[in-house]
């Protein structure tokens, strides 16, 4: 690795800083007194208990244990106009949220226009979370 990807690297983990060292399930969050996530520079991430009710009622029982909290928005810098969401069941989620659910077309990994960020942050404020990502 060259010293300048070195430099890009370690510029892409500064702004990436507020992600989580580990995602929880939505199953784990729901048991906890005070729901949270510890993030890499150490700090807690809360969870709105009503939130996490609310998602819980988007997706079936044996879907909880594989939805990891948070739902990482990914941006990228070469396809300006979209985010992309891994993971089916946070696909799932979404979906559900943005009204494009169709239980025939599941996808582990789904492309939606950068537009319709605001309507699913204003939906999931704490259990949204962006994430910059080098393509």
């Amino acid at each position: 690795m060259t010293s300048v990807e070195r430099i890009i690297q370690h510029e892409i983990g500064r702004i990436n800083i507020h992600l989580p060292k580990r995602r929880l399930p939505l199953s784990s969050l729901l048991n906890q007194r005070e729901p949270g996530v510890v993030l890499r520079d150490g700090e807690i991430h809360g969870f709105k208990r009503s939130e996490l009710e609310f998602i819980a009622s988007l997706v079936d029982e044996e879907e909880m244990d594989s939805l990891l909290l948070p739902i990482i928005l990914e941006i990228g810098p070469l396809d300006k106009a979209h985010f992309r969401v891994r993971g089916r069941v946070a696909v799932k989620v979404v979906d559900k949220i943005l009204n494009t659910y169709d239980p025939l077309d599941e996808r582990v990994e789904k492309l939606y226009p950068r537009y319709l960020l605001p309507k699913l942050r204003r939906a999931l404020p704490t259990t949204t979370t962006y994430a910059f990502i080098p393509e």
